[in-house]
């Protein structure tokens, strides 16, 4: 039975990577990298410390590293962060989990500043326990440290009765390390091969979709299914 789920929040609460991928191209291409936007979402999901050395090496890193993460920071905020939408039910996924007895924690690579107006953005203000962001730990995913600070912000729970809903294969792979089940959630735009290969258990379309399972499931967690048919069931049914 699960107990707490802890919830990425970049393209799994809120409508994002393509922002954020194309915020991270124009840093790249201001500090004289120009790198596909294709190649350069493929990274999305993960912190700065992760990604930025994906594309520059180890000597560029450290002479430019901050400056063109403070950079794309800026840029993301004014440009980007104002285009950003939620995912249809976000709150009113969090209504019934609470209501559930379901403890929720945020665990995102997004910085604090980004979180906060996330969490506004849902409108789930008080309808979790904790949350975490990239700024607090010394590694980004696909490191498990959000997670940890997650779970430490439940009291360190049993894996058995925790999960993790996120978008990329580097929230998959971050929960592994930790022993933590994940569910995929589609609406990031990442392969569900890629999901499934990185340890997802369940595939899910969107957050209405997770609700929609939830709710069919009389508020039991929706293991069972993990195939595309059943994303295309939750379609119809919506």
């Amino acid at each position: 039975m699960v107990e707490n789920v802890i919830f990425d929040v970049d393209g799994t609460l809120v409508d994002s990577v393509d922002e954020h991928a194309e915020a991270w191209r124009r840093a790249f291409l201001h500090f004289g990298r120009d790198i596909p936007f294709a190649h350069v979402r493929s990274q999305i999901g993960k912190g700065a410390d992760q990604l930025i050395p994906v594309f520059f090496n180890d000597e560029e890193v450290e002479r430019f590293g901050k400056e063109l993460d403070e950079y794309r920071g800026k840029l993301f905020l004014d440009e980007f962060l104002p285009k950003v939408r939620p995912f249809p039910r976000v709150r009113e996924l969090f209504q019934r989990l609470r209501a559930g007895g379901i403890r929720i924690v945020l665990a995102s690579s997004a910085k604090e500043q980004e979180l906060k107006h996330y969490v506004k953005l849902c409108g789930i203000e008080g309808l979790f326990e904790a949350k975490t962001s990239t700024d607090e730990v010394d590694k980004s995913k696909p490191h498990p440290d959000i997670f940890e600070a997650a779970m430490a912000r439940l009291g360190k729970p049993s894996p058995d009765v925790t999960v993790v809903v996120g978008d990329t294969p580097y929230d998959a792979l971050a929960a592994n390390k930790l022993s933590l089940p994940s569910v995929g959630v589609l609406a990031g735009g990442f392969p569900p091969d890629d999901l499934r290969a990185a340890g997802c258990r369940t595939l899910v379309k969107d957050p209405a979709a997770l609700l929609a399972r939830y709710e069919a499931s009389r508020r039991e967690w929706p293991w069972n299914e993990s195939d595309t048919s059943q994303v295309a069931k939750d379609d119809e049914r919506r």
